[in-house]
């Protein structure tokens, strides 16, 4: 562990067990150089320790990279919950959770991710102040969705030539709560959207809304359109499935997509655009940071426009340097966070 830890330069690394709840949980915190680490609780099956601990830290470094490009004043981490095969109180878990985050004395900030909703941390927030995406706070879900709907305009600017999406084929992977919201601003914008997802009521209900053409989720990364959106789970990108793909441009919410960079300057010699996830999505982040600090809602609707300039930028390095921008993005982000401004403690 150690081992892992040291090579993925995280900073702690934090692990709790409640038998009475069945709670099983890990907190990785990637980094509190610029404030609080934040980042969501993800509430899933894994299929050991090992697995929970390794996406953890992935997912901290993420956002890690996703806070400092977004220009917040937070540092990167991320919660994972082991979901038992039976929870006898579910409330009674994530109150357990809530008292773990409390221990930690602020350096760690809840909020909903995969498998979690706005009741859970409701549960948290009986045991600690540090915690958002309540029911009170709201879900980030749909600031997610407009920023990523900003960046799919800069995105056809910059592989299209422009950013009206009137006419454009566009191929939503998954319709939860970002995916829907995603396809709904497409629509509006009068987008031609395919879409896939494992619930087929979510697919019939974005044909009759929005006139959709369903695609069997096994053949949605090979059907032509010009715009990709992975929506759903991450690792959708990996040599395979690179290969298989028939669109312009990659441009989605869900977090780690690729599964490598090797993948990300595969997608470049391919001379497929690619958005890096943890600036397209960064809309829910930018909400429930600013949100819990107490911001309007004018204010976080301006910082969510900063998303496509953000791309933009990223963009014209990839061109110049003829670099995937995947690399590029990474390289920027270490940049800030080696050079920027630290929170003084």
């Amino acid at each position: 562990m150690f081992a892992l830890m040291h090579s993925s330069r995280i900073e702690s690394l934090h692990l709790v067990v409640d038998p009475e709840t069945g709670l099983k949980a890990v907190i990785a915190i990637d980094n509190c150089q610029r404030g609080p680490a934040l980042g969501g609780c993800r509430y899933l099956a894994y299929p050991d320790e090992d697995s929970a601990i390794e996406d953890a830290i992935r997912l901290a470094r993420n956002m890690s990279y996703k806070a400092v490009l977004a220009g917040l004043p937070q540092g990167g981490g991320k919660a994972v919950i082991m979901r038992p095969a039976h929870v006898p109180d579910r409330a009674a878990l994530f109150e357990a959770f809530g008292r773990f985050v409390e221990s930690l004395d602020g350096r760690y900030i809840t909020a909903v991710d995969s498998g979690t909703s706005s009741a859970d941390m409701d549960c948290i927030a009986q045991h600690t102040q540090h915690v958002t995406s309540t029911t009170e706070a709201g879900d980030p879900s749909a600031h997610t969705a407009m920023g990523v709907f900003a960046g799919i305009r800069t995105t056809a600017m910059a592989r299209l030539g422009s950013d009206n999406l009137e006419g454009l084929r566009i191929a939503i992977q998954g319709l939860g709560h970002v995916g829907y919201a995603l396809a709904e601003q497409l629509h509006a914008a009068g987008a031609d959207l395919l879409v896939s997802d494992l619930d087929s009521g979510r697919v019939q209900l974005a044909m009759e809304q929005f006139g959709a053409h369903p695609i069997a989720c096994e053949a949605l990364l090979s059907t032509p359109c010009d715009i990709l959106a992975p929506c759903g789970l991450g690792a959708v990108l990996n040599s395979k499935t690179v290969a298989q793909l028939r669109c312009a441009a990659v441009a989605g919410g869900a977090n780690n997509q690729l599964t490598s960079l090797q993948v990300a300057d595969q997608l470049e010699n391919r001379g497929i655009l690619y958005a890096p996830d943890y600036v397209i999505n960064s809309g829910g982040l930018i909400y429930v940071a600013l949100q819990h600090r107490g911001e309007t809602l004018s204010t976080i609707t301006a910082h969510l426009a900063q998303i496509g300039q953000r791309l933009t930028e990223v963009y014209a390095h990839a061109q110049a340097e003829k670099r995937s921008p995947a690399r590029v993005a990474d390289m920027l982000a270490e940049h800030l966070l080696n050079v920027g401004p630290r929170l003084t403690r």
